[in-house]
């Protein structure tokens, strides 16, 4: 059983780093094997995936009342999401989904990733969401998000570098990677818990309940604050964080 320390390690990890383009599945595959946290079951994978996908749907609340009322976008986010479900779906079943988490596989992805990142950012801002966002765009961010189901890619990472790549600002392209997320965290959550329910292993305790309650306190903090920082400031700080974390695992993985 992890303890409420390991629950509240997780919490943050996932809930800061779901959103930041540095790829969650990463920090947490990091951490876990750092501090040895070998028992983490289903049901708290499940439960930091909600706490998220809550903290989006409540900040976003007013927009996504909006976006339920507008069909074309609503149609548009559910197309940019097809894509991943299907492929994520056969990662899994076939089990190659656990071939692709080691150190090797995260420190080439957080480096190569990064990089793109970094001259995506650097594209002039051509498009707005409100009139630019079309099914092509949507189908194309889609498809670059299939990319996110290896670890250290990121998907928030993988979604902004595409959307910057097809001229949206780093607001807009935000706002993006935050509504595909909510089909994507709905879509794992739901795996999970039918993969519970098939195993006959559900137990509902107090961890599982305070798990969803940290992820949203820590996803609802940074989705407000990366929202802020990015009218400001460049993506060139998520860069350098990526190359030096991708060198220091890189070392470790070759020396």
């Amino acid at each position: 059983m992890l303890s409420s320390i390991e629950i509240l390690i997780l919490s943050a990890i996932q809930g800061i780093s779901e959103f930041l383009p540095i790829s969650s599945a990463a920090h947490l595959i990091l951490v876990s094997k750092y501090y040895s946290f070998n028992n983490q079951n289903l049901l708290i994978d499940i439960c930091l995936h909600l706490g998220s996908l809550l903290a989006i749907i409540i900040y976003f609340r007013n927009e996504l009342f909006n976006v339920i009322k507008n069909r074309n976008f609503l149609i548009k986010i559910i197309i940019g999401t097809v894509p991943i479900i299907p492929v994520g779906y056969i990662l899994y079943q076939t089990g190659m989904a656990n071939h692709l988490r080691n150190l090797e596989v995260i420190g080439w992805t957080t480096l190569i990733f990064g990089i793109l990142l970094y001259f995506t950012d650097k594209i002039k801002t051509t498009n707005k969401l409100d009139s630019n966002f079309t099914i092509k765009s949507a189908i194309i961010i889609g498809l670059f998000q299939i990319l996110a189901l290896i670890p250290g890619v990121s998907r928030s990472g993988i979604t902004i570098t595409s959307a910057r790549l097809l001229g949206f600002d780093r607001f807009d392209s935000a706002k993006i990677s935050f509504f595909l997320a909510i089909p994507v965290l709905s879509a794992a959550s739901i795996l999970g818990v039918y993969n519970i329910y098939k195993e006959g292993s559900v137990d509902l305790n107090f961890l599982a309940i305070i798990t969803v309650i940290f992820s949203f306190i820590f996803s609802y903090i940074t989705i407000s604050i990366f929202l802020n920082f990015i009218k400001k400031f460049s993506l060139k700080i998520f860069v350098v964080y990526r190359i030096i974390l991708s060198l220091i695992i890189l070392t470790i993985v070759y020396l």
